[in-house]
């Protein structure tokens, strides 16, 4: 994958700096994404650069607001020239039953979780076809095939990408582009962390109980999936070996969604 060019949205930590980091591996020039500013990321730009030996940028925009998908493929392009992968990893969630869901959270999770995966492909689409050449992933959920309480837009929108992702795959067939779904289970990234951390202080958990208590009913090996296996299976699936996977749905959360 040398010479090829990578964007991950959502990636300033957690599980998309691991996918940005596995790509750097792969030899791929990376453009990171997030809301922090830009002198708050050099250090893990120049971290990347020197590690991998790759070319990594930066690109602050909010998904939330209108033409803001745009202005980050606008940037990432003028950057680096091309975008050959693309991964749809940003996401916003918000824990609330139904009746009490905000109005304005749920068009944010539809703005950032949804339409700016549609039109991030949207746009990086006649690039990818005029070179014979693309890779694209939206990263969905468990929770795009479960449901749970009290999570009305996660679900929604996870679910929703994955019949985004069959419809990409389906136009973009014998272009050498493919469209996948990958859907991790409980990723230990920063967001669940602060949670597991809020279990432990609630109910006076050591950090062992707290992490069988929150992963009861999903992972039943009572651990959390490395974020560099999720990694590993993208850059995989943008290997030659990768080129007949397309329009999957592919799990990555220790028999979860078997149970």
């Amino acid at each position: 994958m040398k010479g090829k060019t990578a964007l991950v949205t959502g990636s300033s930590d957690g599980l998309g700096l691991a996918m940005a980091s596995g790509l750097a591996g792969a030899g791929c020039h990376v453009v990171l994404h997030g809301l922090e500013l830009p002198a708050d990321m050099v250090a893990t730009c120049q971290a990347l650069e020197t590690e991998h030996g790759v070319s990594v940028c930066y690109v602050r925009a909010d998904l939330a607001e209108p033409g803001g998908t745009q202005r980050l493929i606008e940037a990432a392009q003028t950057l680096t020239g091309s975008i050959d992968i693309l991964i749809n990893n940003a996401v916003v969630r918000h824990f609330s039953a139904i009746e009490d869901f905000p109005g304005e959270r749920w068009d944010q999770a539809l703005a950032v979780n949804l339409t700016a995966a549609f039109r991030a492909i949207q746009l990086v689409l006649p690039g990818m076809r005029e070179r014979g050449w693309g890779r694209i992933f939206n990263m969905s959920s468990a929770y795009g095939s479960r449901a749970i309480a009290n999570r009305i837009d996660y679900v929604t929108t996870k679910t929703a990408l994955l019949g985004l992702t069959r419809a990409v795959a389906v136009e973009t067939q014998g272009q050498g582009i493919t469209c996948n779904a990958v859907c991790p289970g409980s990723v230990l990234t920063p967001n669940i962390e602060s949670r597991l951390g809020a279990l432990m202080a609630q109910k006076q958990m050591d950090r062992d109980t707290a992490t069988r208590e929150f992963l009861q009913g999903k992972q039943g090996t009572g651990r959390f999936i490395d974020a560099a296996h999720v990694a590993d299976l993208v850059v995989f699936l943008c290997s030659a070996s990768g080129t007949h996977i397309t329009g999957a749905t592919l799990p990555v959360d220790d028999g979860w969604l078997a149970s």
